[in-house]
């Protein structure tokens, strides 16, 4: 087992000296885990196929799951991509850097497996000073999926790395809790109209506003599993975010209705003598009779329900929780994103409250 350096860093002022160590890793093959405002990622040099194969193997990661490759230059872009279509530039201009993954056909640069074999290539600029600044010392683009161990609720502070990758990684540069707490947004340039695959930290809504016509992909909005042959975005094929208890969403429109339903389950699983938690918004979590209750915050504050999502699961796991009962939020906004992350937790075990 490989000793894990951890290095402290500010996020509004990167010292030069602790950014240059990490970027040296990098240059060298070694695996650099670093917060973006999304979530915090774990970097290889996107261009060194060892390096890359070396990443998906510290986080068990499907090979045909691709990471997204950071950039801290546009122009970067047009290295990485075969072609960049205006479509791009308008959303590169309106959202870079921020919380947006574009798909374009890749560039013979790109190696295969930092593709898994795909014509296609993500990438994205992120908006965090460590980031960009590891970027552009590394003097290369940077494969980041996010720093877990895959299927695990992805890292929103260096010690939710450090859970799970200890040992595995050369190093974590740790910058402090993410702003965003869930991951970009991935929009598929390569089709018309460009489809969402992932919903993330740049909403539909913004996206409409730019380009007029955007779909979202059936995998993006799925209550139900559905078969992917081929994944063009993380996210998207695979189980992910899921803690290790069992998790159970229930959704409907009517917020009683809801309560009600976790309620009478969170009954059902406490006289069974499993340990039960349920994952609630402030408006509700006074309510509830049950093992642990946490809230993601108001309902009312999207931003805020976005960024305790994969934390309030985490503390789930170091509860010892076996079943987790979550409230669905709306499917606007940042919501769509969490909505997203939480079914694909759940494993689509969703419980439709309005159904009864």
């Amino acid at each position: 087992m490989k000793r894990t350096l951890v290095l402290k860093v500010s996020p509004v002022r990167p010292k030069i000296e602790v950014i240059r160590v990490a970027a040296r890793i990098i240059q060298n093959g070694g695996l650099v885990a670093f917060p973006t405002e999304t979530v915090y990622g774990l970097g290889v040099d996107a261009l060194n196929p060892k390096a890359v194969k070396a990443m998906f193997k510290a986080k068990k990661r499907p090979p045909d799951n691709p990471p997204i490759i950071h950039v801290a230059d546009k122009n970067d872009v047009y290295m990485l991509a075969k072609k960049v279509p205006k479509e791009a530039e308008k959303l590169m201009e309106a959202f870079w850097p921020g919380p947006l993954t574009v798909i374009l056909e890749r560039s013979k640069l790109v190696p295969d497996v930092t593709v898994a074999g795909l014509s296609t290539v993500a990438i994205r600029m992120p908006r965090h000073k460590v980031a960009l600044a590891l970027i552009r010392e590394s003097k290369t683009p940077i494969a980041a999926p996010s720093a877990n161990l895959a299927g695990r609720p992805s890292p929103t502070t260096a010690e939710h790395v450090l859970k799970d990758l200890n040992g595995r990684i050369d190093m974590v540069l740790d910058g402090g809790p993410t702003r965003i707490g869930v991951e970009s947004t991935v929009i598929d340039l390569t089709v018309k109209p460009p489809q969402i695959l992932r919903p993330g930290g740049t909403t539909y809504e913004k996206l409409v506003k730019v380009l007029k016509k955007v779909e979202l992909h059936p995998v993006a909005v799925a209550d139900k599993k559905v078969k992917i042959l081929w994944a063009r975005s993380p996210g998207v094929k695979h189980r992910h975010y899921a803690p290790r208890a069992k998790l159970i969403l229930v959704e409907g429109q009517r917020k009683e209705k809801v309560v009600e339903k976790i309620q009478e389950l969170a009954d059902k699983f406490m006289r069974e003598g499993k340990k039960t938690g349920v994952l609630a918004t402030d408006e509700t979590a006074g309510g509830y009779r049950a093992d642990v209750v946490k809230s993601l915050g108001s309902r009312r504050n999207l931003r805020t329900v976005a960024k305790r999502l994969f934390l309030c699961l985490r503390e789930f796991d170091e509860d010892k929780v076996e079943v987790i009962l979550a409230e669905g939020v709306p499917l606007k906004g940042l919501g769509l994103a969490v909505m997203n992350r939480l079914r694909k937790a759940s494993g689509y075990t969703i419980v439709k409250a309005d159904e009864d």
